[in-house]
Order: structure tokens, then sequence, then C-alpha cells
């Protein structure tokens, strides 16, 4: 949880899992809509695809990058016991508000 939570914490690393949200990528895709260098978008991918968060294909001389659901499903499970708490919180505030505590 720890390596996923540090790979997403790189703004250039989120702004490509967001891009790989609409499906497989090649990296040269990639770096056109990201607007960096190669080297440095290979960079990010790679220590994407080091902390599971992408996988990759290759198809001739191309690498096709898609996100893996895995360590997303993980971080869901493990931000949903938070909008647990937050809910019953606001719950409660709800009802405090309503005069019923």
């Amino acid at each position: 949880m720890i390596e996923t939570l540090n790979a997403l914490a790189e703004p250039n690393r989120l702004r490509i899992v967001e891009l790989l949200r609409e499906g497989a990528l090649p990296v040269n895709a990639i770096v056109e809509r990201m607007g960096l260098s190669q080297p440095l978008v290979s960079k990010h991918l790679r220590a994407l695809s080091q902390a599971g968060l992408v996988t990759v294909e290759r198809h001739a001389q191309q690498r096709i990058y898609r996100l893996a659901p895995g360590p997303f499903q993980e971080l869901d499970g493990w931000t949903e016991t938070f909008r647990r708490l937050w809910e019953q919180r606001l719950d409660r505030l709800d009802r405090f508000l309503a005069g019923k505590e």
C-alpha cells in the first residue's frame, strides 16, 4: 500500500495513471499527451511498473501500458474504511443539527 501511495504522490505519475484510465496506451502516445521527454516518461512508467500499478505488453517495437487493477482495488478497500467512518460522523452531525441528539 505504501509503495502504491508513494508512486501516485509524484504528479507526473498520477497524470500517467489518469491517462491510462481511458485505456491502454503505447509509450509514444503517453509522451505526446504528457508533453515530456521519452526518457522521463519511461522513468515514470518504470516506477509505476515496479509499484505494480501498470503492466506492459510488447507488440513489435512498441510497449503498451495499461493499469493493473489489483493495487487500485486494495487502495479502494483501504479508503472505504475512512468513508464509513466519515459517513457515521456526518450522520451524527445531521441528527445533532436536527435536534435529535
